[in-house]
């Protein structure tokens, strides 16, 4: 009976299809830049390894301590992938007075709230309660032994890594609007 097929999401990723359904992959939306396709693979690797931890603090059954830990990791996390684009509050500030006016009309164009500004965790804790990916199933999957802890664990790391995308292609559309030009790798903290 088809109905009755359940998914495996632990072998799918749902961030991933949600995310491509709607919205081009950041890759894609780099059409072949070089320079934007490094800042790309630096921000997913920094993006893999704070969903991991994230992945971690929604395992254990504590109620609370996701939330903490991911408003914590968005909150370094999503400046960090904007300093990939050259699109910090101190980055943009540097800018010439014109450019700086581009990077703005580009940010109001693609509409996102978090380049730019200085984030912090009362932001992030309201764009992931806004966007609905923190689900009461997650926190009551914790408390099922083992498999609710898996569950749990995995629907974190969607949730931390559907966010991260999310900026990540606000990022790159800005990136490119504002024809900005990227950082080198080295001048990246």
């Amino acid at each position: 009976m088809p109905f009755l097929r359940i998914p495996n999401i632990l072998s799918a990723r749902p961030w991933q299809a949600a995310l491509e359904s709607r919205f081009p992959p950041a890759p894609e939306l780099a059409q072949g830049d070089p320079a934007l396709q490094r800042a790309i693979e630096r921000s997913r690797k920094l993006l893999h390894r704070k969903a991991l931890m994230g992945a971690v603090a929604s395992a254990v059954p504590l109620p609370g301590l996701d939330w903490v830990a991911d408003a914590a990791l968005l909150s370094r996390l999503l400046p960090q992938i904007s300093e990939q684009f050259g699109l910090t509050p101190q980055q943009i500030e540097a800018l010439r007075p014109e450019k700086r006016e581009q990077v703005q009309k580009a940010v109001s164009m693609v509409g996102s709230v978090l380049i730019g500004k200085l984030i912090t965790r009362e932001m992030v804790l309201k764009l992931a309660t806004r966007i609905g990916l923190r689900l009461s199933s997650k926190q009551a999957a914790r408390f099922v032994p083992v498999a609710g802890q898996v569950l749990s664990a995995s629907i974190g790391y969607a949730a931390l890594r559907y966010l991260g995308e999310q900026h990540l292609r606000d990022c790159v559309e800005v990136s490119r609007a504002a024809q900005l030009p990227l950082p080198p790798a080295d001048d990246i903290g």
